[in-house]
């Protein structure tokens, strides 16, 4: 059995639009979350609202993406990679909405650093000369 950290980022990020297909189906808006540690994709999903409100009642959300606003998610999210850069750990949100049968999308990275690991014994003697 293969190590998830020896797949690349852009293969399991791939997993993770195939796995959340179906549901997407049944989705017009949402936020598909992806967390990351070590380059390695670990708690993976979607918050949506179920359940809109349309002025004097409550309505359930009938209709969801496409398969090919499925596609050019999953597309979107793959080359939204090219822009990461260097940080290991944190999340991607991918945000989305069906409007007038049209597919908006953005991505919004967060990066994560730990302060311990930034405190290791030769950086603090570097620290304290400055």
């Amino acid at each position: 059995m293969m190590n998830l950290d020896q797949v690349p980022l852009i293969r399991q990020l791939d997993l993770v639009f195939r796995q959340l297909n179906d549901e997407l189906a049944h989705l017009s808006s949402g936020i598909i979350f992806v967390h990351i540690r070590n380059n390695v994709i670990g708690k993976f999903g979607i918050r949506h609202d179920p359940i809109q409100n349309k002025g004097d009642g409550f309505e359930l959300n009938r209709t969801g993406l496409s398969e090919r606003h499925r596609m050019a998610f999953r597309q979107l999210a793959l080359e939204s990679l090219k822009y990461k850069k260097q940080w290991t750990h944190g999340e991607i949100q991918f945000e989305f909405a069906l409007k007038n049968n049209t597919l908006v999308a953005s991505v919004q990275f967060e990066s994560n650093y730990n302060m311990a690991n930034l405190l290791s014994p030769d950086s603090l003697s570097r620290l304290s000369k400055l």
